[in-house]
């Protein structure tokens, strides 16, 4: 089984840029895709990008394409996500999500999940 641990959180100010890790640590043989999802206060949980590890192939969602950049180092098999021009709209809980394939935005097809970490955005 994979654990996926957080990091990177914070507050910052609109305009601003943070920078989330996510390690992975276990059995990550079938773990082969690493996702963001964020969950804001009384909204449902969404996906905000994805990527296969290794191959390096990215999704992302509208809401934060030409902000946010999804990366990954497979040797650490940690994945990244650079989030610049960060507005309001962006705080949430971030949760680092894996699973064996890319591509679906439901959070229900992603098996293993990390404990999230909290980005708040003020105006």
């Amino acid at each position: 089984q994979v654990q996926l641990a957080e990091s990177g959180g914070g507050s910052v100010q609109a305009g601003g840029s943070l920078r989330l890790s996510c390690v992975a640590s276990g059995n990550t043989l079938k773990s082969n895709c690493m996702a963001w999802f964020r969950q804001a206060p009384g909204k449902e949980r969404e996906g905000v990008a994805q990527i296969y590890i290794g191959v390096g192939r990215t999704y992302y969602v509208d809401s934060v394409k030409g902000r946010f950049t999804i990366s990954q180092d497979a040797a650490k098999k940690t994945m990244y996500l650079q989030m610049n021009s960060l507005q309001p709209e962006d705080s949430a809980t971030y949760y680092c999500a894996a699973d064996q394939f890319c591509g679906s935005w439901f959070p229900s097809d992603f098996g293993a999940w990390g404990q999230g970490t909290q980005v708040t955005v003020s105006s």
